[in-house]
């Protein structure tokens, strides 16, 4: 979607700073707290003005906290404001389609959380409502956005394994296993739509989808190995819909094999693993946790003679967001360089950045690829 001259667009060009609203930046540790917050504060060119939150008072209690000027009860009022020109949707899924329409209803340019919808025809509804007025949009799939997977991305390209023959994915989801937090009870109902499958796999099928092409033949198992949680505060068992066990596998453009496995929990083991195998090569990319969209990756490779890995640093050119550290601001670095390209795409009519559209193709990859539950 060409959206170069859109208002948002032509404030960019102007070199003067886009007033944002978040919904959903709280006071207690939020999402948006822990990755909106500090990425918008290291990348120039954006102002955060105002927030929302669940009531008129925690809004208020929020902004004293963050320094935002206004604040306000309902996303409605926060789409209304005339300082707010780009609205941050960081909420639970299922409030995704009501926040985003009136944000896009009001005019304004919307950057929304990954998953899009709670379901394709959800997020399919969000991407016509802004073709149909032009708007520009970002979901937030920012795994692609990291500057380790960018460098990745051009070492293959470049022919640092040479044709590349397989490549392997296993990560642990965190949640999803023996045990939940009070406040995350919701991402173990499937209903809800914020599940090991839409989120740490779907973070890092996008991922691998950027730096080697759209895998073709996707096939997606489920299996729900747990049924219920225990409630870390109270002991008690919580159930659970979502599956804890996702594998999946297909083929690369060229043909080279892609395999899958996430399981929910957190393993003794490995916490995420990618391996891209060649002739000529192996790249190697770790992390604690199986969310390469939040978590520090480390980079390793080797080739030609090697007969083991060595560690791989990303060139300068790449980190475009120094005022943050990969490893001490995680959650906030990749959505930091996603904010930094979204600027690039705005002034240069480019569209690297994920945008609506590219959300619902995600959705619709997923939802037709899964074989069985």
């Amino acid at each position: 979607m060409n959206t170069s001259a859109s208002p948002l667009a032509e404030l960019a060009r102007s070199e003067k700073p886009i007033g944002v609203g978040i919904i959903g930046l709280g006071a207690r540790g939020s999402w948006a707290e822990r990755s909106h917050l500090p990425a918008l504060r290291a990348v120039p060119g954006y102002e955060l003005r105002a927030l929302s939150t669940s009531s008129k008072r925690s809004a208020e209690l929020s902004g004293r906290k963050h320094g935002v000027p206004r604040t306000f009860g309902t996303a409605a009022e926060l789409a209304a404001c005339d300082e707010v020109d780009l609205v941050v949707v960081a909420v639970k899924v299922p409030h995704h389609r009501e926040l985003v329409t009136a944000a896009l209803s009001a005019g304004k340019g919307v950057l929304c959380e990954w998953p899009l919808g709670n379901g394709l025809a959800e997020a399919e509804d969000m991407a016509r409502l802004a073709h149909d007025r032009c708007l520009p949009t970002v979901v937030g799939l920012q795994a692609r956005s990291h500057p380790v997977l960018a460098h990745v991305r051009d070492l293959v390209a470049d022919g640092y394994v040479g044709e590349v023959l397989s490549t392997t994915v296993v990560g642990s989801g965190g949640a999803w296993g023996a045990t939940v937090g009070p406040g995350d009870h919701h991402v173990l109902d499937a209903a809800n739509g914020t599940t090991l499958l839409t989120v740490p796999f779907g973070h890092a099928l996008d991922g691998l989808a950027y730096v080697l092409g759209e895998p073709g033949e996707l096939r997606i198992h489920l299996a729900s190995r747990r049924t219920s949680a225990v409630d870390t505060e109270s002991g008690q068992p919580v159930p659970m819909t979502a599956a804890d066990q996702v594998v999946a596998s297909g083929r690369l453009p060229g043909g080279a094999v892609v395999t899958f496995h996430y399981r929910g929990g957190v393993s003794r083991g490995t916490g995420f693993r990618w391996e891209i195998n060649g002739t000529e090569g192996d790249l190697v990319l770790t992390a604690p946790v199986g969310h390469p969209q939040l978590s520090p990756l480390t980079l390793e490779g080797g080739r030609g003679t090697s007969t083991g890995l060595a560690p791989l640093t990303v060139p300068e050119p790449y980190l475009r967001v120094p005022h943050l550290d990969p490893r001490a601001d995680a959650p906030a670095y990749a959505v930091a360089h996603a904010y930094r390209q979204f600027l690039d795409d705005l002034r240069e009519g480019t569209s690297v950045v994920p945008d609506f559209t590219h959300g619902t193709a995600r959705h619709r990859s997923i939802a037709s690829a899964v074989t069985s539950t």
